[in-house]
C-alpha cells in the first residue's frame, strides 16, 4: 500500500485549525468552500457534494479530541480508479502556529502520484482558508 503526506504550516491557533478539521459536517465552508459544494452526514458517512454534482462518500473513522486527529475512509463516489483510501488529518501545536499534517493510505500503488497532486493541491487551499479565518 502506498503511503502520501503532505503537511502545511498553518498562520492560525492549533485550536481553530482544529475546530475546522473536526466540523466534518461543515468541510464545503471551513475548509474547501471551492472544491466542495455541500456536506452532509448521515450516521458515520459524510456525503460531499462537488461543484459538478457529483457525490463522495466518507466513513468517519474517529475523530479524536485528545490528539486532534480525523481518520476517514472514501468508500463510494471516488473519482479515481482506486480500490481502498484511507486517510487522516492531525493538527499540532508550533507555538502560535499549527501544523497539518495530511496522510493518505491508497491502492493501487500507481495511484499515489494522483493522490499526492490532489493532496497537495488540497492543503494548500485549506491554509488559505485557515488562514483567512484566523
Amino acid at each position: 500500500m502506498a503511503t502520501v503526506r503532505v503537511e502545511t504550516l498553518i498562520n492560525a491557533t492549533a485550536a481553530n485549525v482544529w475546530a475546522a478539521v473536526a466540523d466534518v459536517g461543515a468541510v464545503h465552508e471551513r475548509l474547501l468552500p471551492g472544491r466542495v459544494s455541500a456536506a452532509r452526514i448521515e450516521g458515520d458517512t459524510r456525503i460531499l457534494t462537488m461543484p459538478d454534482g457529483s457525490e463522495v462518500r466518507e466513513l468517519i473513522v474517529s475523530i479524536d479530541q485528545e490528539t486532534r486527529r480525523l481518520a476517514y475512509a472514501v468508500v463510494g463516489g471516488q473519482q479515481l480508479p482506486i480500490t481502498f483510501h484511507h486517510a487522516s488529518f492531525q493538527v499540532f501545536e508550533e507555538g502560535d502556529r499549527s501544523r497539518l499534517v495530511w496522510l493518505t493510505d491508497v491502492l493501487p500503488h500507481e495511484m499515489a502520484p494522483a493522490v499526492r497532486a490532489r493532496t497537495e493541491r488540497g492543503i494548500l487551499e485549506l491554509r488559505q482558508v485557515l488562514e483567512a479565518a484566523a
